[in-house]
């Protein structure tokens, strides 16, 4: 009772907790619960007990995922009475939890699935299960949990295949075999439900859905093989799906029963049973989309998730018939019938489904290359752009965006139609302000003017598009739509020759954005704006989005190609107001906006991206500015991501390296970067570490050497820093630590190699060695201690890495003059240090504070004589996976293939490594 009370507190304080540190700690004590032997007992007590006022759905359904995975990570080593046991209790549960939650019923009947895939020392462990379902039909709703077992069962038998990979191929084909000789028993269940009503509570839609599930899983498995093929058509169970299908568009309904006659029966006849499954497994899918289109409260239209589903599931049946017949005969039946002009008499659904059924094969048809007469399309076109907005807002919205979506589909060869450019313009535009069409009609705004520039930068239709970015302030369209429409809008003034008429029109479409930013900034000194919440917010919430489109026109316009200032060039234009007022807003007291912030920093990225050398003029004072905001923000990393943006761009740059050295100077000694002494402290501001390390990978990688030399303690610091990080739970910190680790190891060896010969005193190289000499010891215990714990395997290959590369900048030093420094025996003493037992302190470390101190792993983390083992296969496979990188690094075809895990050394090294992390997954305790 103690342990279900603890468990019920740590999944309420993870789901619910306010503080993320005692989130992160529940989240490492649920962890370390599901590998005790006293997690079944919990677990178990958990689904099948009365209730009790500390344990709510989130606590069974956590009980129920532990259940699911124990079993298939321990359940062949139960003996069976436990798994008897196991059975009753699953059973239990489920029985409890028929009438829901649903994904909690779910769960147990996975469960139940995976001890039957578990038992096969029983002779015919399905059968048993059978017969446990039997007893559990008779009792009050048992069929409803029955109907969820067998749903589940078939996908994870013999579907899933590689979840459970102890079960050889033998064994599974024969479960197979087993749970499909319960075919009849199953299709008379699923016909006895069919026939039944509510009288169990569960309303009839809802169970007819659950039985077209059922019937579906069983299909996909073969189930009809089973059956001979003259009793199919007149199954009882066709039938039931047919009738269910009432309420689906007429247009896909009467082609039901051409499946039927023309190639159900055929394949009947010749008995193909890839087709006879095929087609009943489409009539199921189609039973499951029977939903019929529903309308809120106030008269929306919404399209139910059984259409959705459907319509993903018949995209590739609709491709297969498109290769088939040819994309032109396709075309050529779809549209067999002609529509009036008239909105009245269109019949839209029949609009929509065509349209719908076009675009999803309009990949085929454009590879096969043969247009057909886009008048149609066109004609739609027309009389939806006449619609007013009012009239978009139910199901005419959804027939404008499938037109829109074929627009975009056909961009190119619908461009070409005569006059067509004006028409297809006001269409998108009049539908990019109706939430349902907007994404499609964006999407094709841009598919239009990447496919028809030349057409589209005539004057009139400029003038639709400049209209169309002038209303981008009002309409509040999500980021990546508006993204979509700027980016399109300036791929076309691109096109415009004339830079009187680019430029004018580049102020127009950004004119909202410069005055939203000139207002919040001329506002500062007046108290009228923070006094008025509401306003205040609107002001920074518009600011923001003028920067995001001013971004946006900076990726999509043309850079200059010359290195030398041009008169009336667009991108200089621009910069010359864009930055002055970013500059202001930096100096000013609105910048603490956190959203704000991240909005500047993305339009100035992309502006340094965009603009080239004609940036460089700037660029001492952007990087002051941002280094001086980090300092003062430290919360907000979008400043050091941009720093890093400018030193991608121009780190090549030798005389500007005491700039990017101070650069990383001022970063990495703010306060914010100094506190990052734990892993802990790691997990509680991943994104400032993912943000730091990334921008020291990209010093390293693009600064000159020279530049490097320069920063030997920054780089010594950031070393070390990257190497606590390694250990973070946090998947992305912990990655992007491991890539700074390795990004700055390759350039080490990349100069050792250069000057082995010669290695001076105060070069990069030297340095480097210094570096790894003072950092080694702690840089390998840090990364053998994220080999620890359940998320160790997503760290082994760049785990691997530094390791190799380590032991070959450890060969390559034993060649120079630097060998009294580091050597071979280096690495040697870093590693037994690591996993030696001597160090009693560090059985007393907190594994969430994993301080740069020379640390052994308690002995409980290793198993006896490991470390005997450990040190010299880990140091045999290191000169091995050493030579290899050191020759892929000296070759050519190494270096374009980084060959350096392909050789037998490497790829020895990280199975050893992998073999460690999964062997280590379940350590007794990590704190």
């Amino acid at each position: 009772m103690e342990l279900q009370m603890k468990v019920a507190e740590a999944v309420h304080t993870l789901n619910h907790g306010i503080e993320s540190s005692l989130r992160v700690a529940a989240n490492q004590w649920l962890v370390m619960f599901q590998q005790t032997d006293a997690a079944w007992e919990v677990a178990t007590s958990i689904l099948t007990s009365k209730c009790s006022p500390y344990i709510d759905c989130e606590v069974e359904f956590f009980a129920a995922q532990i259940i699911r995975r124990k079993i298939q990570t321990e359940g062949t080593y139960l003996h069976i009475g436990a798994k008897d046991a196991l059975l009753s209790s699953l059973l239990l549960a489920a029985k409890r939890f028929s009438l829901g939650p649903h994904q909690l019923l779910t769960q147990i009947c996975l469960a139940l699935a995976a001890l039957v895939l578990c038992a096969v020392e029983h002779k015919k462990p399905i059968e048993q299960l059978f017969s446990s379902l039997q007893e559990l039909q008779l009792q009050d709703n048992g069929d409803i949990a029955v109907l969820e077992m067998l749903t589940v069962l078939p996908e994870e038998v013999i579907e899933d295949q590689y979840k459970n990979n102890k079960l050889s191929s033998s064994t599974r084909w024969q479960l197979g075999q087993e749970l499909l000789s319960h075919t009849h028993a199953v299709l008379d269940f699923l016909m006895h439900q069919s026939q039944q009503r509510s009288a169990d509570g569960v309303q009839l839609h809802d169970r007819n859905r659950k039985i077209l599930r059922c019937l579906l899983s069983w299909v996909r498995v073969g189930c009809f093989a089973e059956l001979t093929p003259s009793s199919l058509p007149t199954h009882p169970l066709l039938n039931f799906v047919y009738n269910s299908m009432q309420g689906l568009p007429q247009v896909l309904l009467s082609r039901v029963q051409s499946f039927k006659e023309i190639l159900l029966q055929p394949a009947l006849e010749n008995g193909d049973e890839k087709v006879i499954g095929g087609l009943a497994c489409l009539m199921a899918e189609i039973g499951q989309a029977v939903d019929s289109n529903e309308f809120d409260d106030d008269g929306a239209y919404s399209v139910p998730d059984g259409l959705i589903q459907f319509r993903m599931n018949i995209e590739e049946v609709l491709g297969d018939i498109c290769h088939l017949l040819g994309s032109s005969t396709f075309v050529q039946k779809l549209f067999c019938s002609r529509w009036g002009s008239s909105v009245v008499h269109i019949p839209w659904k029949e609009v929509e489904s065509k349209m719908f059924a076009l675009n999803m094969v309009a990949e085929i048809v454009l590879q096969e290359g043969h247009p057909f007469d886009f008048s149609i399309v066109m004609q739609l076109v027309t009389v939806l752009s006449t619609i007013p907005p009012d009239n978009l807002k139910g199901f005419m919205g959804f027939v404008y965006r499938s037109v829109a979506d074929v627009v975009g589909s056909y961009s190119k060869w619908i461009s070409s139609f005569h006059n067509a450019t004006g028409p297809l313009l006001w269409f998108v535009a009049s539908g990019i302000t109706e939430p349902t069409c907007a994404n499609s009609c964006c999407t094709a705004l841009r598919k239009i003017c990447e496919d028809a520039s030349t057409v589209v930068c005539e004057p009139s239709n400029l003038e639709i598009l400049i209209w169309i970015g002038e209303g981008l302030e009002k309409w509040y369209l999500p980021l990546e739509e508006e993204e979509e429409v700027v980016g399109a809008i300036t791929v076309i003034l691109n096109a415009v020759t004339n830079k009187d008429l680019k430029n004018s029109c580049l102020g127009r479409l950004l004119r909202s954005s410069f005055g939203a930013i000139e207002k919040l900034i001329d506002g500062e000194n007046s108290s009228s704006l923070t006094q008025d919440p509401a306003s205040y917010a609107h002001a920074l919430y518009s600011t923001a989005r003028g920067f995001y489109r001013l971004g946006s026109v900076f990726s999509n316009l043309t850079a200059p190609q010359s290195p030398d200032p041009v008169e009336d060039d667009p991108v200089l234009a621009l910069l010359a107001v864009f930055w002055p007022l970013l500059h202001r807003l930096f100096k000013s007291s609105y910048i603490e906006n956190a959203s704000l912030a991240t909005a500047a920093c993305r339009s100035l990225s992309q502006a340094i991206q965009s603009s080239g050398q004609q940036f460089l003029i700037l660029l001492p004072q952007v990087l002051d500015c941002l280094s001086t905001n980090f300092l003062s923000f430290q919360s907000h990393e979008c400043y050091v991501r941009t720093a890093a943006v400018a030193i991608e761009e121009f780190g090549h740059r030798e005389e500007y390296g005491s700039l990017f050295a101070t650069t990383f100077q001022r970063i990495t000694s703010a306060d914010s970067v100094a506190a990052l002494n734990s892993s802990y402290i790691c997990d509680q501001e991943p994104d400032l570490v993912e943000a730091y390390t990334s921008f020291a990978s990209t010093f390293v990688r693009c600064c000159p050497k020279e530049v490097m030399a320069m920063c030997s303690s920054l780089l010594e610091t950031s070393i070390q820093k990257a190497a606590i990080c390694c250990t973070a739970m946090h998947r992305g910190a912990a990655l992007s630590a491991m890539s700074y680790m390795s990004c700055f190891l390759e350039a080490a060896l990349t100069s050792t190699l250069e000057s082995i010969a010669c290695i001076t005193e105060g070069s990069f190289s030297a340095i480097a060695i210094q570096i790894c000499c003072h950092s080694g010891e702690g840089l390998i215990s840090n990364v053998v201690y994220a080999l620890l714990g359940v998320s160790a395997m997503s760290r082994v290959h760049k785990s691997a890495t530094i390791l190799q590369q380590l032991a070959a900048l450890c060969c390559l030093s034993e060649k120079t003059v630097m060998k009294t420094i580091l050597s071979w025996e280096s690495l040697h003493g870093w590693l037994h240090s690591t996993v030696s037992l001597s160090l009693s302190l560090c059985a007393q470390v907190h594994v969430c504070v994993v301080m740069f101190l020379v640390q052994a792993l308690p002995s409980e983390y290793l198993k006896p004589g490991e470390v005997e083992i450990l040190v010299p296969s880990w140091l045999n496979a290191l000169s091995s996976a050493a030579s290899d990188y050191i020759e892929s690094m000296t070759s050519i075809a190494g270096k374009k293939t980084h060959g350096h895990m392909q050789g037998k050394g490497g790829k020895r090294l990280k199975h050893i490594i992998r073999e460690f992390a999964d062997t280590h997954r379940n350590v007794p305790s990590l704190t």
